[in-house]
């Protein structure tokens, strides 16, 4: 693996103060960019590892903060208005991602015409609406996102556009009607799009800390779907920047 650089990045979106996090091999430039959200947790220790393991794959990686001040939320009490807050004001939860995307293509060490959003569960979510509502990148990749929290209308997605959606049979945020409703919507629009449904996987799968929710019908790990989802996640993101991987040699 490739040496990296890393730093916080400090950005704003409507008076709300954000702290990116941001990582690349070191000794290059303008390289592809992936935009990761964070999932409901926020922007903690384990998405920084998660960047950091992508940017070894030749990325330019920006971890943002969709919360804010690097909240990290730990019950549900804490996250649900979180979530609603966003979802009941899709123009501030965009405009975040949105404000994301700018300080990340503003580092030097990123290619503006080619990133892909990439998102875990809310942050998946948040990827594919930010694609939906027009947002200016190549492609996104979709792990356990909560479908639920989409709205229909792909008319503003770039046609050119690609879409990896890796999910659980078993997810009830993600259930078979919902997933037939976002494909209807991919091929309506024109872009390429691919399931990837893994079997007695329930929402979550990829976060080993899922074993000890207390709503286990609803979120559980699956070490066997996690590997999947990065094997099939490593691959997309070749397809796309095949130049990728000479930056983490």
């Amino acid at each position: 693996m490739a040496d990296l650089s890393a730093r916080d990045v400090e950005y704003t979106h409507d008076g709300t103060r954000m702290l990116g996090y941001f990582c690349a091999p070191t000794g290059t430039q303008k390289l592809p960019g992936i935009l990761l959200v964070h999932d409901a947790f926020g922007l903690t220790d384990d998405v920084i590892l998660t960047a950091q393991r992508y940017a070894g794959l030749g990325f330019a990686v920006f971890a943002a903060d969709v919360w804010g001040d690097r909240t990290q939320p730990k019950t549900e009490p804490e996250i649900g208005p979180l979530i609603g807050a966003m979802v009941g004001d899709r123009a501030r939860w965009l405009g975040r991602i949105g404000a994301a995307h700018d300080a990340m293509i503003a580092q030097p060490d990123v290619d503006a015409s080619a990133v892909v959003a990439l998102g875990y569960c809310f942050g998946a979510s948040s990827a594919l609406e930010y694609l939906r509502t027009g947002g200016a990148v190549r492609g996104v990749v979709s792990i356990h996102a909560g479908l639920d929290l989409l709205e229909p209308d792909w008319s503003a997605a770039a046609d050119s556009s690609h879409v990896l959606v890796c999910t659980g049979a078993d997810d009830p945020m993600a259930t078979e009607q919902m997933r037939f409703e976002l494909q209807s919507e991919l091929s309506a629009a024109h872009i390429d799009w691919e399931l990837d449904l893994y079997s007695d996987t329930k929402h979550a799968f990829t976060n080993p800390h899922a074993d000890f929710s207390p709503m286990p019908d609803v979120v559980a790990y699956n070490p066997q779907s996690a590997a999947r989802s990065w094997a099939a996640t490593e691959r997309f993101l070749g397809e796309l920047f095949p130049d990728a991987r000479s930056a983490s040699n």
